[in-house]
């Protein structure tokens, strides 16, 4: 069934909202903070498969990077010097690989729905740690060592995004029918 390009552009609109929202809905930790927004770009790439999810996130930091304060600690151009902008570029392509992975079914079932979640997870860490170390030790002029680096920008932070993943996975399993039906 084909969906109609202003029933797409509205979906992927509401999820643009939904990841700004979830930059605001954070546990404060030390170094990176822990939002939402990974839910809501997993159910981006989840419920709108990989190219419109991975739009979506790249529309989100478009808007960022042009100045509205969307991101967990605000916005602009700026923010690309942020050491913890990585995670935000590893929204765009974690979105996209969970959504090709999931969408690879017509009705994919929790553990593909689940497994697809932790590739994305770990592709936003991947990109995340990289981008985190290299601002730290190439533009802050304050390397981090691969042990602090290892437990502030993962340890603290992985639980709750693989419960996030847990979360993700039984949404997009109830919402995925109801959005290919037309029902939303």
């Amino acid at each position: 069934m084909h969906e109609s390009r202003t029933k797409r552009m509205a979906l992927c609109a509401l999820f643009v909202a939904l990841i700004a929202a979830g930059a605001f809905l954070k546990v404060p930790i030390p170094l990176v903070p822990f939002t939402l927004q990974f839910l809501f770009t997993t159910l981006a790439g989840l419920l709108l498969g990989g190219r419109l999810g991975g739009l979506s996130v790249c529309a989100y930091i478009a808007l960022g990077l042009a100045g509205l304060p969307l991101f967990a600690q605000g916005g602009g151009l700026g923010y690309i010097v942020q050491p913890s902008f990585g995670y935000i570029i590893g929204f765009a392509a974690g979105a996209y690989m969970t959504g090709t992975i999931a969408n690879r079914k017509e009705q994919p079932a929790f553990s593909r729905l689940l497994a697809a979640n932790f590739v994305g997870l770990g592709i936003v860490y991947l990109f995340g740690m990289f981008y985190y170390y290299l601002m730290s030790r190439f533009y802050l002029g304050s390397p981090i060592g691969l042990w602090p680096l290892f437990f502030y920008c993962f340890l603290l932070a992985v639980p709750g995004d693989i419960l996030l993943c847990f979360v993700g996975a039984m949404l997009a399993k109830r919402l995925i029918p109801l959005i290919r039906k037309g029902r939303i």
